[in-house]
């Protein structure tokens, strides 16, 4: 009776054992970015074992995971495991991150990270009082995921340094730690780079670390440093594919040739599935094999698995956009961001449909929207200026002044150092549109960047006019105008006798100073002699002011009579 009792405690002892590290592939299989092999192993898990809440987290990362991200799926999961009891800080975590990503409420997944933390914080023990890392670590995952605009990821920060403060052994802390500040803007690119560069440290062999950071250099167009970073993710672990995936993306629009050697090397170290079919019909697609490509998007349409995968409509829309057909990629596009959730739609997705639909008749604003949404998910910034460049020449074109303007806002807030034309470009889209001092303050850098170019005296000029009929705001530009025409006096002369009539005119209608309206065409005259409207005014200001000036008559004696 003891040997089989002890029998069973072993067998019970050996599945929770093979349970556990069929937990663990799974999570291996997410690190590799082997999606599909990730869900079927951890759905066999928690199939096995539906009241174990870790698996059942896991498999819903698995299915929030990119490029799907199927939060919709992985609620269900939670929602589920709720319902039969699994009441778990573990499933609040995974029940908060898809909040994340599928509605963007993050108050509503602060409620339940919280609830979580103080759930799994110790009692009793070494630990008392301590909340357990691997959840604070969940918590920075969930606010790492998504796009900049979802989760939180100073509040991720926060629960990550606490997890690292508690167990400073696990490079995934590391990774979140990283993409939180990413998400907080380029200028944390350093703290980004730190933090990959500890799980380097924790595990040598820890090849995301050193994708991560190549990925930083790739969004900075640092082909050097990118190569560096990559080459030591290879040399950490030859099968890590995603490095290979990101080689493909950078070469794919560069060099198709050497897109398909990193292509090949993917397609060897990535799950078959949907996703490789649809990369291999991209590449045939970049390659100019537009038939061949329309074949395998076709041959995914056919089958069981892929039939349903929009990315198909999408693949219809590249080929017969370089097919010159219209109507049949006008209606994939419609039909592919109809039926596509938006964790699907990659950059590449929206900016080609906003490329490619700036030029069809009628679909300019749909454009534009699509060119917007690409700026949001796109992380390079040469990217964002190409799709400003495009929405802001967009609404050139179909003549909203106002949108241009908004769009030329956000492009100099985003340049480094602006030129001259970036400079002239929004000073004047302010100008169009009666944004004075926007107008003014750009002209005025202008002039001061560029003091030997007349572009920022004279719109300074024009600014003035039109903000005030009188001319008395334009006195001050003006001169300062013609101070720099005078540089060369013989070229610019009639262009400064000019302003020096307009001068004239003001001191003489508006503010009623005769001295300063002769002087000013005085000097109009004196540099442009040929111009007889300048001396016929000169001529009458004059007898004006000498009238004025004149000294009054003696008054005239009364006539009576002779005393002779």
């Amino acid at each position: 009776m003891k040997k089989t009792a002890l029998t069973l405690l072993m067998l019970v002892f050996a599945t929770a054992v093979a349970m556990a590290q069929s937990v663990e592939d799974g999570i291996k299989f997410l690190y590799y970015q082997k999606n599909k092999s990730a869900r079927e192993t951890l759905k066999k898990v928690v199939d096995s074992k539906p009241k174990d809440a870790y698996a059942i987290y896991w498999l819903g990362v698995a299915y929030m995971a990119p490029p799907e991200k199927d939060a919709a799926k992985a609620r269900a999961v939670y929602q589920k495991a709720l319902n039969e009891g699994v009441n778990d800080p573990w499933i609040w975590v995974g029940m908060a991150h898809a909040d994340i990503l599928e509605n963007g409420d993050i108050n509503a997944a602060k409620q339940k990270f919280e609830q979580a933390i103080t759930a799994s914080t110790a009692t009793k023990g070494k630990n008392k009082g301590n909340p357990d890392p691997e959840i604070l670590n969940a918590i920075g995952r969930a606010n790492a995921a998504g796009s900049a605009k979802q989760g939180d990821p100073q509040y991720g920060i926060e629960k990550l340094k606490k997890a690292i403060e508690l167990d400073k052994t696990k490079p995934d802390y590391y990774i979140n730690l990283g993409m939180c500040y990413l998400k907080l803007g380029g200028d944390r690119g350093g703290e980004a780079v730190e933090a990959f560069r500890e799980a380097t440290v924790i595990d040598p062999k820890y090849a995301r670390a050193y994708e991560r950071i190549g990925m930083i250099y790739r969004s900075q167009n640092n082909t050097e440093s990118m190569n560096k970073w990559f080459g030591d993710a290879i040399a950490a672990d030859p099968n890590y594919g995603p490095v290979f995936a990101d080689y493909f993306e950078y070469y794919k629009d560069l060099d198709v040739n050497v897109a398909k050697e990193y292509l090949d090397k993917w397609v060897a170290n990535a799950d078959k599935d949907c996703v490789m079919d649809f990369y291999v019909a991209d590449y045939l697609f970049r390659a100019r094999k537009y038939q061949e490509s329309l074949a395998k998007a076709k041959e995914m349409e056919a089958g069981s698995e892929c039939k349903d995968d929009p990315r198909i409509k999408m693949l219809y829309a590249f080929n017969y956009a370089k097919l010159n057909d219209e109507a049949q990629t006008k209606a994939n596009l419609d039909a592919f961001f109809a039926k596509a959730q938006p964790s699907v739609i990659t950059t590449d997705f929206y900016s080609f449909a906003g490329y490619y639909l700036k030029n069809v008749k009628g679909s300019e604003a749909q454009a534009i929207d699509y060119l917007k949404k690409a700026i949001d998910l796109d992380t390079v910034k040469a990217n964002q200026l190409s799709y400003l460049d495009t929405i802001a020449a967009t609404y050139k074109a179909t003549g909203d002044k106002a949108g241009r303007l908004t769009t030329l806002q956000a492009r100099y807030k985003l340049i480094d150092k602006p030129t001259n034309t970036d400079i002239f470009n929004l000073g004047a889209a302010a100008l169009e549109n009666q944004q004075y001092p926007l107008a003014d303050s750009m002209f005025t850098i202008y002039k001061n960047k560029y003091p030997d170019q007349a572009y920022g005296y004279f719109n300074l000029v024009k600014s003035a006019q039109l903000q005030d009929t009188t001319g008395a705001k334009a006195v001050g530009p003006i001169n300062d105008y013609m101070g720099f025409l005078m540089k060369d006096s013989v070229t610019n002369a009639k262009t400064v006798a000019y302003y020096h009539a307009i001068q004239g005119g003001y001191y003489a209608n508006v503010a009623k100073d005769m001295d300063n309206a002769i002087a000013e065409f005085e000097k109009a005259v004196a540099l442009d002699p040929a111009n007889t409207q300048y001396a016929a005014i000169l001529g009458q200001l004059t007898k004006v002011r000498d009238r004025k000036n004149a000294p009054p008559k003696a008054p005239a004696k009364p006539a009576g009579k002779s005393t002779k």
